[in-house]
């Protein structure tokens, strides 16, 4: 029987949320993945390929996930073509919404999985345009600025302690540190 999306975001919602010691291998995994994906993909669809996310950040605790920024020419190409492809090859897919105001409103979201059904990485597929390149800037501010790092790191342990199993809330509960740290950048400080 077909998973109904329903079905599927509900299982997914239900994947513990840990924060791991910094592993040197990450980035290794990012580059691994990077590979796996411009083998994969058709040619003319992918445009760059970005490390982001936590795991990005040298020496902060993070869940053990590769986030992957995904540049795609067209995000009707990658909804077409790159979906079917990462799906046969066992990532669970989803044309996923952003906040209110974001550009653009959807894009195409994968989760690989290792054999014991853990997550390995998020991809993120999107456009030259998008609100999400936001996260190069944060993860840059990051890199060089080790006590803001602290400070993210501090957070993400707070917000899994105050909302254990609830992946939704430890997500938006680092909007507002996100928001400084963009407003910091820019500031120049």
């Amino acid at each position: 029987m077909t998973e109904t999306l329903e079905e599927k975001v509900a299982r997914v919602l239900k994947d513990r949320i840990e924060l791991v010691p910094p592993d040197p291998a990450w980035p290794k995994l990012f580059e691994e993945e990077k590979a796996r994906l411009l083998a994969c993909l058709p040619e003319g669809l992918v445009v760059r390929v970005e490390h982001f996310g936590s795991t990005a950040i040298p020496g902060i605790w993070a869940k053990p996930v590769v986030d992957v920024l995904v540049e795609v020419a067209d995000l009707d190409r990658a909804r077409d073509e790159a979906a079917p492809v990462l799906e046969a090859m066992g990532y669970d897919y989803f044309w996923r919404p952003q906040p209110e105001g974001s550009t653009p409103p959807h894009y195409p979201w994968f989760i690989r999985r290792g054999p014991s059904g853990e997550r390995t990485h998020h991809i993120h597929m999107t456009v030259a345009d998008s609100t999400l390149w936001e996260g190069l800037v944060f993860r840059d501010y990051l890199q060089a600025h080790p006590d803001a790092a602290a400070e993210y790191e501090r957070l993400k342990r707070r917000l899994i302690a105050d909302h254990p199993g609830d992946r939704a809330a430890y997500t938006s509960g680092k909007t507002g540190f996100v928001r400084d740290i963009a407003a910091r950048a820019a500031a120049g400080r």
